[in-house]
């Protein structure tokens, strides 16, 4: 295969490679570039990406409609995911660039990055987002050692469990939620409405239709207990504008009726406001212990996911916010556990000023220190390390 970016060879001067495999890679890949070119001028930056990445002057590896094959898992998908995985590594290596930048999306990004190596074994390769190593198929760490030259984490935990298990190198350069604190910290009038009556809180049932269907009769149901339990109160439920009819549906029986928002925005105001937060378990477990709202997290997947994930995952916790924190202080309920009436014990305290809203919220705040909040530049310190490579010669 050839293309513009892969027939022009390398320009005169640094080129990078930046490969991302679904949007919030996008995100992050779009990020590194401002930095990178924040820290060393011009340079050619090819690669795969999005919208954000195309805004910052990605020029592509490959047409751009491909990047919808990446993340796709389902087998009938599988000889156009393949065939995109040979394209895209055979244009890195035409171009061969100083340094070959992978950003999550494992199951793709790893394979692109062996097959660069095998065939081009000069050229270093990064790898920006660590596979969850910590929590489940702890072998990955030492194989990537064969084809990654550098980790850089998001979590401040990975670096040793790299030691650990005798990954590559890896260096903790920051979530990019570190970022986004100015969209997470209340201000006075912020925080004053979260002591104020009613209650607002935030309900966070997932960002996926199949996980919206298995949560929302549940929550549903805790949200009815929980009026009679602690009187009233007002909702908000964060979603994406794709999934607002569908979650409108949904929780059109609730008795207490949410505020459905989709302006992100109005979504990082409810969470500089709210009292309490019901979420699902990911990532947002994480924003909203960075925005210091106490929370309950819940989830429910179906029974072949939960036999496997019994046998391959050996975490103390699902949870983001408490891997981190390295305490279990924000209530896990998971699978029969996630009954409604369980869901309201736990949730129920948090409304009010209690010991257990105060110990999720003394606990959050050491992740100022924890996560080095006040030092930590994600992007920068990402392109720091991968600026480190482009000269240095590989052992």
């Amino acid at each position: 295969m050839t293309t513009d970016a892969a027939t022009a060879g390398a320009a005169d001067g640094l080129t990078i490679c930046v490969i991302a495999g679904e949007v919030s890679g996008d995100r992050l890949g779009a990020a590194l570039m401002r930095a990178l070119k924040s820290q060393r001028g011009a340079m050619r930056i090819v690669g795969v990406g999005d919208r954000e990445m195309l805004a910052q002057g990605l020029q592509p590896l490959v047409p751009i409609q491909h990047f919808a094959f990446i993340g796709l898992g389902a087998i009938k998908h599988l000889p156009s995911i393949f065939r995109y995985i040979a394209d895209v590594a055979e244009a890195v290596i035409a171009v061969r660039p100083d340094v070959l930048v992978i950003i999550d999306s494992p199951e793709l990004t790893h394979r692109i990055a062996q097959r660069v190596r095998k065939r081009s074994p000069s050229i270093p390769i990064v790898d920006y987002v660590s596979p969850s190593v910590w929590a489940w198929r702890p072998g990955r760490a030492r194989a990537m050692r064969a084809y990654v030259d550098h980790v850089l984490a998001l979590l401040p935990f990975e670096p040793q469990v790299h030691v650990r298990l005798g990954g590559p190198p890896c260096t903790y350069v920051g979530h990019p939620l570190i970022e986004q604190l100015g969209l997470l910290r209340p201000n006075a009038e912020e925080a004053a409405r979260r002591s104020a009556d009613p209650p607002l809180l935030l309900v966070l049932p997932g960002s996926r239709p199949g996980e919206i269907r298995r949560m929302a009769g549940v929550f549903g149901e805790a949200i009815r207990l929980l009026e009679e339990r602690v009187g009233t109160f007002e909702m908000v439920v964060p979603t994406v504008p794709q999934l607002q009819e569908k979650l409108q549906s949904m929780t059109a029986d609730w008795c207490v009726r949410p505020r459905i928002v989709t302006d992100p925005m109005v979504k990082w105001a409810a969470f500089r406001s709210a009292r309490a937060a019901l979420a699902k378990s990911g990532t947002v477990t994480l924003e909203l212990a960075l925005a210091g709202v106490p929370m309950v997290a819940a989830y429910k997947v179906a029974l072949l996911d939960e036999i496997v994930a019994r046998i391959a995952v050996n975490v103390p916790s699902v949870i983001l916010a408490n891997l981190v924190i390295g305490q279990n202080v924000v209530p896990e309920l998971l699978q029969r556990a996630c009954t409604p009436e369980a869901l309201v014990d736990v949730l129920a305290p948090l409304m009010t000023d209690s010991a257990e809203r105060r110990r999720q919220v003394e606990a959050f705040a050491r992740l100022d220190s924890i996560m080095e909040l006040a030092t930590a530049v994600p992007s920068r310190r990402a392109a720091e390390i991968v600026l480190s490579y482009v000269e240095k010669p590989r052992s």
